[in-house]
């Protein structure tokens, strides 16, 4: 494998995303505060709505997939669970800023091993990662049909859970950021799946999650800077056509191994141009 090409700084402190949106002068009262964040909020309901919805549906469609995936498995079926695996993923990559809300099912769904072993309970590893262990070092589903069985468990109650979700502007945006921070973080470096070689599946799913939000507050984000919209259209259209340059004749995209280091360059230098911009778009909240 190649190894890739690293964004020095691309990794940015989400929490400080929108500190600039909320700054007040030191002797506002504190009831304007609620007020302005009140109005702001309601003047957003429509976008927080439309977010929600997409959020829905990405895990409506996780569930169904997810389900096909552990029927093959249960199957016995290997080749017909790798074909599965990636598209299945790719509803949860998308929707992350929402599904990882809840930190004890986020793991259990998605934790890699190195995740685990970092924290000491690998013993405890679980989710589409085992599976994926089983399908592509081990070639086989036997013996993996429980962990399969209580995956399809927890993506169900993921998606019952975001019932609960209060989504935000904040939520969005800072969502928007993350999903880039994890192509630029693991994505990129072919560490996501390290197994499969699936990565720029999530790739091109971390990256339409992140579009879908901007494109959600584009005509609001038009008002505040027109520019900024110009500049995050066309690095985004970029880095898709490049991805979209890496899709194979399957309605897929190639194994991350047959990335050159050219390849992951270009990559990640679209991913560092869109990022800085992307991380602006706290403007639609001021």
């Amino acid at each position: 494998m190649n190894t890739a090409y690293k964004i020095a700084g691309v990794v940015l402190l989400t929490g400080s995303i929108l500190a600039g949106c909320a700054d007040k002068k030191e002797n506002e009262p504190q009831k304007d505060v609620g007020k302005q964040t009140s109005q702001q909020t309601a003047d957003l309901s429509n976008e927080i709505a439309e977010y929600k919805t997409f959020a829905q549906e990405q895990l409506d469609e996780f569930v169904i997939a997810t389900e096909e995936f552990v029927e093959a498995v249960n199957a016995g079926d290997v080749e017909k669970a790798k074909e599965l695996y990636a598209p299945a993923r790719m509803f949860f990559e998308r929707s992350e800023p929402i599904a990882e809300s809840f930190g004890d099912l986020d793991p259990r769904i998605d934790a890699r091993l190195a995740d685990m072993e970092a924290e000491g309970q690998e013993e405890s590893w679980a989710g589409y990662h085992k599976i994926e262990y089983g399908l592509w070092v081990e070639e086989t589903t036997k013996g993996y049909e429980k962990v399969a069985d209580q995956l399809l468990k927890d993506v169900k109650e993921l998606r019952a859970k975001v019932e609960t979700v209060e989504v935000t502007p904040d939520l969005m945006i800072t969502g928007a950021v993350d999903l880039l921070n994890e192509v630029s973080t693991s994505k990129i470096s072919g560490e996501e799946e390290i197994y499969s070689h699936t990565d720029l599946y999530d790739f091109k799913a971390n990256v339409e999650g992140a579009e879908k939000i901007f494109t959600i507050f584009k005509s609001k984000l038009q008002q505040k800077d027109e520019q900024l919209v110009k500049t995050l259209e066309a690095n985004f259209s970029k880095l898709n056509q490049l991805l979209a340059d890496k899709e194979d004749d399957k309605g897929g995209y190639v194994s991350y191994e047959t990335l050159t280091a050219e390849d992951t360059k270009a990559l990640s230098e679209a991913v560092d141009h869109l990022a800085e911009p992307l991380s602006r778009m706290g403007i639609v909240v001021e």
